[in-house]
Order: C-alpha cells, then sequence, then structure tokens
C-alpha cells in the first residue's frame, strides 16, 4: 500500500515532465503546481494527471475517492485502490470504467517493523519520476482520486506484501484511454519496480505535520 509520498518536482519542472509523456503536446494546469512537498498523507490535495488525446489535464485533487455515492466526507478515505478487485467493487468499478489517470511521484514512505520499532524507508526510482495508475471520482463535487495497488514485486516484498501500480511510460496511454480489458491487463505486480531504490527515513516522517526535505533521510 502507499499512505505517504513525496512530490518535491513542481512549478514549470512538473509541468515538463507531464510534457515528456509520449503524445503529449499540451499541458493545461489551470490551477499551477503545488509546492515541493515530503510527507504527503490521505485527504490531503495532489495533483491528479488526465489525458485526452495530446493533452494532459493538471489540478488539484483530494487523495482519497469520493464516489457519486457519498453523501459526506466521513469514513475512512479511500486512498488506495487494490487492482484485483477495482473492476467489481462498487466503490471503484465506476471509476475504472472510464475515469482512469495518473498520480506523480518522486517516492514514497513505507514502514517496516524491525527490532520492535516501525522504521520508515523512502523508496524511489534510480532515476526519473513514477507514474501511478490512479482512478478519480467528482463526488461531492471534488475532484478526488484514488492510487492502484498490486501484489508486491519480489524484490519488494520485503517492505511490504502490496504496491502502487507503477506504470512504464509505454503502458500509460493503454490505462487512462484503452478499453476496461486493456487496462484490467495492465494490473499486475510493476515491471517499474525493478528500478526502485530504497533507504532508512527519518522517524519525524510518522507525523503528517512534518513536512520538509531531511525526512528522506534518516541521517
Amino acid at each position: 500500500m502507499c499512505g505517504r509520498f513525496v512530490l518535491f518536482t513542481s512549478g514549470q519542472d512538473l509541468i515538463d515532465e507531464v510534457a515528456g509523456l509520449d503524445g503529449i503536446t499540451i499541458v493545461e494546469a489551470p490551477d499551477g503546481t503545488p509546492p515541493p512537498r515530503y510527507n504527503i498523507a490521505p485527504t490531503q490535495p495532489v495533483p491528479l494527471v488526465r489525458i485526452d488525446g495530446p493533452t494532459a489535464h493538471l489540478n488539484p485533487a483530494r487523495w482519497g475517492l469520493l464516489p457519486s455515492w457519498k453523501k459526506d466526507e466521513t469514513g475512512p478515505p479511500l486512498f488506495n485502490a487494490r487492482g484485483e478487485t477495482i473492476a467489481e467493487k462498487p466503490s471503484f468499478r465506476s471509476a475504472f470504467k472510464s475515469r482512469r489517470g495518473l498520480m506523480v511521484l518522486n517516492g514514497y514512505y513505507e514502514w517496516l517493523q524491525r527490532d520492535g520499532v516501525k522504521q520508515p524507508f523512502y523508496v524511489r526510482p534510480a532515476e526519473g519520476m513514477l507514474y501511478a495508475a490512479a482512478l478519480w471520482e467528482t463526488g461531492l463535487d471534488k475532484l478526488s482520486v484514488t492510487m492502484v495497488t498490486t501484489d508486491a514485486t519480489e524484490n519488494m516484498a520485503w517492505l511490504h506484501h502490496r504496491l502502487p501500480l507503477f506504470l512504464r511510460e509505454d503502458e500509460i496511454r493503454t490505462w487512462v484511454s484503452g478499453s476496461p480489458e486493456e487496462a484490467l491487463a495492465l494490473v499486475h505486480p510493476s515491471r517499474v519496480a525493478d528500478r526502485l531504490e530504497w533507504s532508512e527515513a527519518a522517524q519525524e516522517v510518522g507525523n503528517v505535520r512534518n513536512d520538509y526535505a531531511e525526512l528522506i533521510s534518516a541521517n
């Protein structure tokens, strides 16, 4: 699963990153981009990427899906969606059919119980950024998003048995605009995980009020 992540790429750099995706010639970000963040938590605003032909729309969205049938924001936030059940589960099946997008990350945090202490780790790609498969909704007149997860790959299972569905660039177009059957075929342990690296993070990341660059390193 993924319950905290990092996105320090911001401003024109983030727009340029999205513009570099295959087939994208226009990036519309009417609300700008968020400032660098180092401890993003569920229910907070995150940038959601929605692709329509050659245009990528970059908009802030609540991290925690709000399906159309939700009457309020109470209850646990739906910040992760199990890929194996997104086509059938009532909370996600409508969004999966026609509202698939991307969440962009520099890295994310995961905790490991070790010697009686929960040690946070910062996980990131060896280079570049991560694009996680996502579903979006507009319930309660709010743009909201959830991150799709799968079983962990062999190299990451030591840290957690679940892993975000990170997409390769050549898989993105199929995820966002392919048929539900084509998108579902991508729901398998991410091949992007082979290029993930990790290191111990600062214990202070456990407090969502802490948000600064030093969190990504225990040193």
